[in-house]
């Protein structure tokens, strides 16, 4: 019955020790594809970062624009009231 016992105990510790094993490599497999998931998405981040920046060169470029044409819009409105005054007056 000792042989039984020790032969059950050596199956039951082969057995756990292969589950062990079976485990392990899912583990490192979830552990490659996770990694490979955040190489993944630090690169995505970088890419949105220098697009973010990008993008903030490009708004201020705009706004610089937008603010030179509103200058050139309120110049022409001036030069053609004053005009408008002095025709009118001249009448």
């Amino acid at each position: 019955m000792r042989k039984n016992t020790v032969l059950t105990l050596l199956f039951a510790l082969a057995l756990v020790l292969s589950m062990m094993g079976c485990e392990d490599t899912k583990a490192r497999q979830e552990n490659e594809q996770l990694k490979a998931h955040v190489a993944e998405l630090a690169k995505e981040s970088g890419d949105l970062q220098n697009r973010v920046g990008e993008l903030t060169q490009e708004n201020a470029a705009l706004k610089r624009e937008n603010d030179q044409l509103k200058m050139r819009a309120k110049t022409k409105k001036s030069k053609k009231s004053k005009h408008h005054r002095s025709s009118s007056s001249g009448h």
